[in-house]
């Protein structure tokens, strides 16, 4: 292990809007390394891609948050809403895992998945059309890339239109950056959350429709194979990764092509390479720099370094992309790339379950906004962009992002 960190998140402005230098240079001098979180638990910190890639799909690297508080409740933060809605499928262990895992994927096949782009595209046209409306400088995270996976998975899950701009603001509050305890108002947006899903959870069972919450409140109705527990967790966490790490993607993709004007070129001459250029954002942009809570359940070998027993794992996707033993020019954004393996999206029998919706989602967003706005630029000046949405770790997203859209350009 080549150095110990003292303090690995919670950065500062510098670092937070851009961590890569900090990252490569790590990695430079060993693909793992002790740290010190920012919430003051000790953790190995995995930054090099072989080793990354063998500590995702690692048995040993347990998921289950539960159980390791159970063991020494210093091992982690539970956060909130608290460790009892940590049972859903990335907070688990097979057999649980596989069972939750399988329960949830008939909403995110391959052909379910490329059925919803009318509708993505439906959603998308319009929140551009109030944006235009609005006229000037607009925030492309409040009024786009954040609105738009949220009312996806909202409505993939069941949630009535009416109550969507409430628990957006409620999951917004809870999501929102801070340091130490979470204040006052985090605390009642997590319990309004819970109460909401609780409701929505017991409206599905009187009245079930064609949405999630209906499939899995009547999976759960005989309490074996889906707890109510599992249940209002997996909800909860299918928000979360159903909405936070797409609107990251797309307004880090945003400000990365802005910031490569030949890579935006290209793409508005060649459309067709949307599909390719964003699996090549989500390398080079990170919106997920983090992979979420591990711990080894027995003495571990990562990159040449024994991770002992009981320590948290932190795996880091955004050094993993970039590491040069692994991507040739790693700091380059080349939407041509090809043998495009990344671990953006996680590794092994944990790999995200929506890729295949962020990426759609992600395609259509960034087609359409180049398409009707070839004149797009920002109207701030690029040094006050601010990464401070998320908490650095897991999460890396702009907080807002104001932009001018220009002149339309038509639409097919």
């Amino acid at each position: 292990m080549a150095e110990h960190v003292a303090a690995w998140g919670g950065w500062g402005a510098e670092v937070r809007d851009d961590p890569f230098p900090t990252f490569a240079r790590l990695l430079a001098t060993g693909p793992v390394h002790a740290v010190t979180l920012a919430d003051g638990h000790e953790a190995t910190l995995v930054l090099g891609h072989s080793a990354a890639r063998q500590a995702l799909k690692d048995p040993r690297l347990s998921k289950d948050m539960q159980a390791a508080l159970s063991d020494d409740t210093s091992t982690v933060d539970p956060g909130l809403p608290g460790p009892e809605f940590s049972r859903h499928m990335l907070g688990v262990d097979p057999p649980d895992h596989t069972r939750l895992r399988n329960l949830v994927a008939a909403a995110f096949t391959p052909g379910r998945v490329t059925g919803l782009e009318p509708w993505i595209q439906a959603i998308t046209d319009r929140l551009l059309d109030d944006l235009a409306q609005r006229g000037g400088v607009v925030d492309l995270v409040a009024g786009f890339a954040h609105p738009l996976p949220f009312q996806v998975i909202g409505r993939l899950l069941g949630v009535p239109d009416d109550d969507l701009p409430a628990l957006h603001e409620r999951f917004a509050t809870l999501l929102a950056p801070r340091a130490g305890d979470p204040p006052a108002e985090a605390v009642e947006a997590s319990d309004a959350i819970v109460a909401y899903l609780r409701d929505l959870v017991a409206l599905k069972q009187r009245r079930p429709g064609d949405d999630l919450v209906s499939d899995l409140a009547r999976t759960g109705g005989d309490g074996e194979r889906l707890t109510r527990q599992e249940l209002l967790s997996s909800l909860f966490q299918l928000v979360i990764a159903g909405h936070d790490t797409t609107t990251s993607l797309i307004g880090n993709s945003v400000v990365a092509l802005l910031d490569h004007p030949d890579q935006l070129a290209l793409l508005r001459a060649e459309p067709h390479r949307l599909a390719g250029a964003v699996e090549e954002l989500v390398r080079f942009t990170a919106p997920v720099p983090h992979a979420t809570f591990r711990y080894a359940t027995e003495p571990v070998e990562l990159g040449g370094t024994t991770v002992p027993a009981g320590r948290q794992v932190l795996v880091s996707l955004a050094a993993a992309g970039r590491d040069p033993a692994h991507v040739d020019r790693p700091h380059t954004l080349d939407v041509t790339r090809v043998g495009r393996r990344h671990l953006g999206f996680g590794h092994g029998i944990h790999h995200c379950l929506g890729a295949r919706l962020a990426l759609l989602e992600t395609r259509v967003a960034l087609a359409t906004l180049l398409r009707r706005y070839p004149g797009l630029r920002l109207a701030v000046p690029r040094t006050e962009l601010r990464w401070s949405h998320g908490d650095g770790l897991v999460i890396r997203g702009l907080a807002k992002l104001p932009v001018l859209l220009g002149t339309p350009g038509g639409r097919p």
